[in-house]
């Protein structure tokens, strides 16, 4: 592994640590953010990890660029996974049905499988959290298997439920609140992914692991679900 170093901002540096995401990739990645974290120490205003990416945000006052970047390479100097580093599982419950899920037909038709079998072979997977954008809360996950790959819709829809569970391409995601959205709609959670009373506010962080877990509707109304359809949403 050879770091590279790309200026984002005056106070911002990219730190690329792999250039193909991947599920292996992870252990480095925590591992890369522990170090930086200790060795920027109180200089450090924000350190964002992604697939392949950490973003080190740095106070520009105490550090010139030039330190800047010799504390990365100090950091990641023999860099090595730590096996005692490990993120959280959590377990989702989803409804999976059509009224919440409108493109379950969808990809039963895209992938030759039935409509219980790709429920079954989305929830029976664990998957990364990679990163987390678009929306407060929203956390990239992933590889879903092939089979249930697809590309986002051509037109988004302008209004997508909280709790709404999708797949775009080879990723899996949730979105905490109601927002845009291009994903292919599978199922509904009653999690509350989002909560600003939350010790960092998001359910999940990179580096956790999610799996999802099929409920059937009673349970998800008994969970606090809302199972306004959608073509319902005000």
């Amino acid at each position: 592994m050879k770091p590279q170093i790309e200026v984002v901002a005056i106070d911002c540096l990219m730190v690329r640590l792999f250039e193909v995401i991947a599920e292996d990739n992870m252990p480095w990645m925590l591992a890369a953010t522990e170090r930086l974290r200790a060795g920027f120490g109180e200089y450090l205003i924000d350190l964002v990890p992604s697939y392949t990416t950490l973003m080190v945000h740095y106070d520009l006052i105490a550090l010139m660029p030039s330190q800047a970047r010799e504390l990365i390479a100090e950091a990641l100097t023999d860099l090595a996974p730590n096996p005692q580093t490990r993120g959280q599982c959590h377990v989702l419950p989803v409804w999976y049905d059509l009224s919440v899920g409108p493109e379950l037909n969808l990809l039963s038709l895209r992938s030759g499988l039935a409509v219980d079998e790709v429920i079954r072979r989305h929830s029976e997977r664990e998957y990364q959290v990679f990163a987390l954008g678009f929306a407060p809360g929203f956390a990239f996950m992933g590889l879903v298997e092939e089979a249930l790959a697809a590309p986002r819709l051509s037109t988004p829809r302008k209004r997508v439920a909280a709790g709404s569970v999708g797949i775009a391409e080879r990723q899996t995601a949730a979105y905490p609140v109601v927002s845009p959205g291009g994903w292919n709609l599978i199922g509904r959670t009653p999690s509350k992914l989002f909560d600003r009373e939350r010790d960092g506010y998001s359910l999940m962080q990179p580096g956790d692991t999610v799996r999802f877990e099929a409920i059937n509707h009673a349970e998800f109304i008994r969970l606090g679900g809302d199972d306004t359809p959608l073509e319902n949403l005000a």
